[in-house]
């Protein structure tokens, strides 16, 4: 992009970056590429209201500028086996005074996870852990928590697919502009609740993950709940579904069910009905201008291919990653539903709305992306606290959209500082507004967990596809 030649033809490319295609004005809005240059190329049998992911890659000019090619999300896994072993939910209930069962804050996740840790402690001769993450200096630490970590805390503001004034990554938007990342600007980046999350992430690591996560990356880490001694972990990646219901894992019953499931991630104890609630990953087809007309043709033909509705169907049974609402209501997965614990069940219902990619108040995906494991690593590693972390995270971002503000690239919709204020300024502000970015810092930051048995989850969710109307 920064180039302005062609280097490829087409691209695959994070829905994340949308807020960055639709403000340097170097990539092809496809609704009017659609209905223009691109019509006698464009395939009638599209179905643009098909795909589950399009708000996902539409600009605040709601214009549609990239395809979703697939899918994935990032929920709750835990050892099914183990929640309903009746021993378990007896001693846990007489511990802690409610259910085992699926988390629905982060209360009750940390009381699941110092049981399995601290109580149970072995089962059939192994030990087993609580949790499970990771923590090594190293950019794949980044997504950890781009990925909308700080929203599961309750950071931002509502909003559906993100939170408007402020994001999950702590960035007011004013109209279409940012206008800060530090709570003195107004954005919520080192507010009370993306501090809460970095310390719960520190504190559960340290006290109920395996003691190598803490030295692990991204890749090191992920095969380990497969292995079977993790009795639950909150961001874990659908896209890992494929290769955890191969046979023969230790995570897998003989008949080709698994021991595990799936469910929504539960919410800290900042979070509040109407925000998101975690991440989605979407691989979507992109076109630059800088591509000649022919070749851009060519490219956005192959790009409707392979997102056709036959060839989607097929790649959703081999990835399991979701593109479109008819691939999802198939009947080959109603069929199939039994053996990915939960997948389906996820993705048929009004839940799954609540998790979704970056969004439009990130105004340069890899200039502020790369800032995040650079700094929240310093609290990893010790070298600083959270808080401090937070602080020099925010600082960073506020330096890069002041650059961005001072070189005029990114026009009408590029960034605009806020001056600087007392927090207690933005804190009231909010208040007075009725929005929730900033928050205050809560008196008590654990309330009493609470639980939903996973069966009545599952049944407390439609069977039926919902009408085309209504569709996300």
């Amino acid at each position: 992009m920064q180039s302005g030649k062609n280097v490829y033809d087409g691209w695959i490319n994070d829905s994340d970056l949308i807020g960055t295609h639709f403000r340097y004005g170097q990539t092809i809005a496809l609704s009017d590429f659609m209905a223009g240059e691109g019509k006698d190329v464009t395939n009638p049998g599209l179905d643009i209201n098909d795909f589950i992911g399009r708000s996902f890659t539409t600009g605040p000019d709601k214009k549609l500028y990239q395809l979703p090619d697939q899918q994935f999300a990032n929920l709750y896994w835990f050892r099914y086996d183990w929640f309903s072993n009746p021993e378990y939910k007896t001693k846990f209930k007489a511990k802690y005074g409610y259910d085992l069962g699926v988390p629905v804050n982060w209360s009750a996740y940390e009381d699941i996870a110092d049981f399995f840790t601290n109580d149970i402690k072995e089962i059939n001769g192994v030990k087993v852990y609580g949790h499970m993450d990771y923590g090594k200096k190293d950019p794949s630490l980044g997504w950890r928590f781009t990925d909308a970590w700080l929203s599961m805390a309750g950071n931002g503001d509502k909003g559906i697919p993100n939170g408007l004034p402020v994001d999950e990554w702590g960035v007011r938007m004013e109209g279409c502009r940012p206008v800060g990342s530090s709570v003195e600007r107004g954005g919520d980046t080192n507010g009370p609740a993306a501090v809460y999350s970095i310390v719960k992430y520190l504190d559960w690591m340290k006290k109920y993950a395996p003691p190598q996560a803490q030295g692990m990356t991204f890749s090191e880490s992920g095969p380990v709940p497969a292995q079977g001694a993790i009795a639950q972990q909150m961001f874990w990646y659908t896209a890992f579904t494929a290769d955890m219901v191969k046979p023969g894992l230790a995570v897998m019953n003989a008949d080709g069910t698994p021991k595990w499931r799936m469910a929504p991630s539960p919410h800290g104890s900042y979070w509040k009905e109407g925000m998101k609630l975690g991440y989605q990953d979407v691989g979507s087809g992109t076109l630059l201008k800088s591509t000649p007309p022919d070749r851009r043709k060519a490219a956005w033909l192959y790009l409707q291919f392979i997102t056709s509705k036959t060839v989607s169907l097929k790649k959703s049974h081999v990835g399991l990653t979701f593109i479109r609402e008819s691939d999802i209501w198939d009947k080959s997965f109603t069929e199939r539903a039994p053996k990915l614990g939960g997948l389906i069940e996820f993705y048929r219902s009004p839940a799954r709305v609540q998790w979704s990619p970056t969004g439009n108040n990130i105004p340069d995906y890899p200039k502020l992306a790369q800032l995040w494991w650079q700094n929240i690593g310093d609290a990893s590693s010790g070298a600083k606290t959270a808080q401090a972390a937070m602080d020099s995270l925010a600082a960073a971002q506020d330096s890069v959209l002041e650059r961005l503000e001072k070189s005029g690239v990114q026009g009408a919709c590029g960034p605009k500082l806020n001056k600087k204020e007392k927090p207690e300024y933005w804190f009231a502000k909010s208040e007075k507004d009725g929005n929730i970015a900033p928050q205050r810092k809560l008196a008590n930051e654990k309330p009493k967990g609470e639980t939903i048995d996973y069966d009545t989850l599952i049944k407390s969710w439609p069977a039926t596809p919902p009408k085309r109307a209504s569709l996300n």
